[in-house]
């Protein structure tokens, strides 16, 4: 007998659990900004933003969270090796490792206790935590990750999800090229609040507005970034945001405060939605979340001090895109501020390609693709997740693996959706054991627990959720991934 897969939304509307993790600002902004999404659809009963490291120890919180900024401002370098190095695809392919797991556990105790129905992560701690507890039956909603910056990094790649959102068409198609299935991926951009219901225009006469992030820079280098822009010539006033940084705010006011009215100082301000729509440019590091928002609101940047590795890529996209220009040195800031302002037409057409980047509906995209979309999870085995960390290592698309270690997926016949990731060689015990017609598969609960490999046994878990049997078909990957 057949029955529905997954928990799926109950009588009283779906209970949506959105996990993040405060590495920074920008992916607990993200997450406001999927709640925000959340509470403006229907069928919604009940939102939960949960941070797993507030509700880690803080030992595990320090070495996370403020580690990680010690040894961006330390030790750059090493950041950036520590970035490339997790960026291939499944380099670590098995449980969390038992430090995490004694810290998830308060997590997983607020999920058990939530009982939800859709789980969202703007992080990638939270997205692996959530794929284990999906593949031991511990959790059974859908489940999505939502990546927080412009290029992919491999990190984000788990065993089991419904649904993954990436920031541009280009991430998708490297998550195809990895073999990952087509119709489980979908490029809505970053996640960022709601755009103010009245924003203000640019206006069409008087000098560019500069906005400028110091508190982002933070310490001398946004003095020194603020003191680069009293060099440039060309006409322009300018309001400079130094967040909850209030004796930076105060030295940034001394040192203006010979050039009049021209600058105005703020420190924290709920106001940025306004001030990123009414300025002309914006001076500040392109973190995933400020970069959005300023594509979204069709503001061009000037790039300074890129944190090593995903920041720096930001950056590069931007730049591909024409919205952005970087600084690399401090002392020609405002030369750089100065050739964009005085060149006829540059502004405006800098204005006009952060335009076409912009994803303002970024939040409500990835929601509606998670709530709308296959009730079954996507499950890779880590067979399959061998073979895709292979072919990165080699530098070839996955579609280019012959063989026993060729990846192969199965495709729910009903939903069109695909179910499985896996290698040929997989397939043996399942055919031997669940043969159908040509190319298609009976997978039943009743085979389950056989004498498969365990990897086997763990898929037809996942897969079947709470049906008897499901008809799949086998298919190979395309020679050309992407389409």
């Amino acid at each position: 007998m057949r029955r529905t897969a997954g928990r799926g939304p109950t009588t009283g509307g779906e209970r949506v659990l959105i996990l993040s993790a405060g590495v920074g600002a920008g992916h607990n902004s993200a997450a406001a900004a999927v709640r925000q999404a959340c509470d403006a659809r229907g069928g919604i009963a009940e939102v939960q933003v949960l941070d797993l490291l507030q509700v880690s120890s803080a030992l595990y919180r320090d070495l996370l969270g403020k580690g990680y900024f010690v040894l961006v401002e330390g030790v750059p370098w090493l950041v950036e090796w520590g970035y490339d190095v997790s960026d291939q695809p499944f380099r670590r392919r098995g449980p969390i490792d038992p430090w995490t797991r004694a810290n998830a556990q308060p997590v997983v105790t607020d999920i058990k206790r939530f009982r939800p129905t859709a789980i969202i992560c703007t992080h990638f701690l939270p997205a692996q935590l959530v794929a284990s507890l999906l593949l031991r039956g511990v959790v059974d909603a859908r489940t999505a990750i939502v990546t927080t910056d412009y290029d992919f990094q491999g990190l984000w790649l788990t065993s089991a999800f419904h649904a993954m959102a990436v920031a541009r068409e280009e991430g998708r198609a490297q998550l195809a090229a990895f073999g990952l299935p087509p119709d489980r991926i979908a490029a809505t951009g970053i996640p960022i609040a709601a755009p103010p219901e009245a924003p203000p225009a640019r206006r069409a006469d008087g000098p560019p507005e500069l906005l400028i992030s110091a508190g982002a820079a933070g310490g001398d280098y946004a003095l020194a970034v603020v003191r680069q822009t009293m060099h440039v010539r060309s006409p322009f006033v300018a309001t400079v945001v130094c967040g909850r940084n209030d004796a930076l705010r105060r030295k940034v006011e001394a040192m203006v405060a010979p050039a009049g009215d021209r600058y105005r100082v703020l420190g924290y301000t709920a106001d940025m939605p306004v001030l990123l729509r009414r300025a002309d440019l914006f001076i500040g590091k392109p973190g995933g979340l400020s970069a959005s928002e300023c594509m979204a609101a069709g503001l061009p940047m000037v790039l300074v001090n890129p944190i090593p590795g995903q920041e720096v890529r930001n950056g590069d996209y931007l730049m591909e895109q024409g919205a952005a220009v970087r600084c690399n040195s401090v002392a020609t800031i405002g030369w750089k501020i100065d050739e964009v302002l005085r060149e006829p037409g540059r502004l405006q057409r800098m204005q006009a390609a952060a335009s076409r980047t912009g994803r303002p509906d970024a939040a409500r995209d990835a929601l509606a693709m998670l709530l709308d979309g296959p009730a079954r999870p996507l499950i890779v085995t880590r067979a399959a997740q061998r073979t895709i960390l292979d072919a990165s290592e080699r530098r070839i698309v996955a579609s280019d693996v012959t063989g026993p270690g060729a990846l192969v997926r199965l495709v729910d016949e009903e939903a069109g959706s695909t179910v499985a990731l896996l290698r040929a060689e997989q397939l043996d015990d399942l055919e031997a054991r669940h043969a159908g017609e040509g190319e298609h598969l009976v997978l039943r609960r009743s085979q389950a627990a056989l004498p498969f490999g365990w990897e086997v046994r763990r898929l037809l878990r996942g897969v079947l959720r709470g049906d008897d049997e499901l008809r799949v078909r086998v298919e190979a990957l395309a020679a050309t991934p992407w389409g």
